[in-house]
């Protein structure tokens, strides 16, 4: 008898456990560093770039310290913001604190997100960011020379500006492609991947849709994501396509949500361009 009880008792216990680490892991919210690897025969350096996204105001710590040391860390060749960087809600200070440091140590280049333009200040909030002698892209590119080779980077508003501007804005960009130089089209939305690879971006990257803002690791890479509905296709990750790549951050924010995040930690994403390797034959 009094082991059975026991027997019970060890039971109840290790289901306890089970159940509080699964709710440790489903709940966090501490930042992750995703790296990703493409290869490209228009390099023959490996190039390092950073996207942040969606980090919408929230906090990342004393002068957002939390989000700098991780990227501090990847020492990247590039800074790129893909939007969503200040809220509509939540007060500016942390966007400011974090777009000023990052604006000092990398080039770094934005582009709007819908909820910058929901603010109802996006024109005051791109000259901030102008203030901070970070490149704004509006249909607009900037070359860079990294490393002996050139990457272009190209970037457009969110479609908040107007269907007919940014229809506009992406023709901008694809009749500024060169087709020796590695190019990267940044934009907010990954749900308009048809559009975009109408034209020859070598690489697409995007954010917006939260990571599906609940995951079912292994099952589900997101449950609900802003015009992607339920079970969204592009909530996070690496997704390839004929002609070109895309990549999707699952975003930085956290208490600008109503709803938590659940096995999707707030991430910040590496992306390794690498040569491609010819292997002897």
């Amino acid at each position: 008898m009094i082991n059975r009880r026991n027997k019970k008792f060890y039971i109840r216990c290790a289901v306890i456990t089970v159940l509080l680490i699964i709710l440790f892991f489903a709940f966090r919210i501490d930042i992750k560093v995703v790296e990703i690897n493409v290869q490209s025969d228009k390099v023959t350096e490996s190039l390092k770039l950073a996207l942040i996204t969606d980090l919408h105001s929230c906090d990342y710590g004393e002068n957002q310290s939390e989000l700098l040391d991780k990227i501090y860390l990847q020492e990247p060749d590039i800074v790129l913001l893909g939007g969503d960087i200040v809220d509509d809600i939540l007060p500016q200070a942390n966007a400011k604190e974090f777009l000023f440091a990052i604006s000092e140590k990398y080039p770094t280049f934005y582009v709007s997100g819908n909820h910058e333009f929901w603010s109802g200040e996006v024109d005051e909030i791109k000259q901030m960011i102008r203030d901070y002698g970070i490149f704004v892209l509006e249909g607009t590119s900037i070359t860079l020379e990294i490393k002996e080779q050139k990457i272009t980077i190209f970037g457009i508003d969110d479609p908040e500006v107007g269907q007919q501007q940014f229809n506009q804005q992406l023709e901008n960009c694809a009749n500024n492609l060169q087709v020796n130089d590695f190019s990267v089209l940044l934009t907010h939305r990954p749900e308009l991947i048809s559009t975009y690879s109408n034209y020859d971006f070598d690489l697409i990257l995007a954010g917006h849709a939260h990571g599906g803002q609940w995951r079912i690791p292994g099952v589900v890479n997101g449950i609900l994501a802003p015009n992607q509905g339920l079970f969204p296709k592009y909530a996070g990750g690496l997704y390839m396509f004929a002609n070109t790549s895309m990549i999707v951050s699952r975003g930085l924010a956290r208490e600008s949500t109503k709803i938590p995040r659940i096995f999707n930690r707030p991430e910040v994403v590496i992306i390794n361009i690498n040569p491609v390797i010819n292997e002897a034959k």
